[in-house]
C-alpha cells in the first residue's frame, strides 16, 4: 500500500468532510475521512463544528430583502450619494 493510498491529510480530510455536507463525496472519500475520524481529534472537532454551522443555517429563519425592495433601497442610496456630491 503506497503511502496516502487509505491515509489522508488533515487538509484533505477537512476538504472531504465540506464535500460530505453537500453529498459531493464519492464512497471512497467518505471511507478515508471515516478512517481519518476514527484516530484524529482535531478532524472530528472541524467535522463536528461543520454539521452543527450547517443544521444552524438550515433551522434559520432568515428575512432577506425582495428584490424590488433592494433595487428601491439602492436608487435610495444613489440618490442621496448625488445629493452629497452635489454640494
Amino acid at each position: 500500500m503506497k503511502k496516502g493510498f487509505l491515509f489522508i491529510s488533515c487538509d484533505e480530510a477537512k476538504h472531504i468532510c465540506d464535500k460530505a455536507q453537500y453529498d459531493e463525496a464519492t464512497s471512497w472519500e467518505r471511507i478515508k475521512l471515516g478512517l481519518r475520524l476514527f484516530w484524529c481529534n482535531v478532524t472530528k472537532s472541524y467535522s463536528k463544528n461543520n454539521n452543527k454551522l450547517t443544521e444552524s443555517i438550515k433551522n434559520s429563519e432568515l428575512n432577506c430583502l425582495k428584490t424590488e425592495e433592494r433595487i428601491r433601497l439602492q436608487n435610495q442610496f444613489n440618490d442621496e450619494l448625488a445629493k452629497q456630491q452635489q454640494n
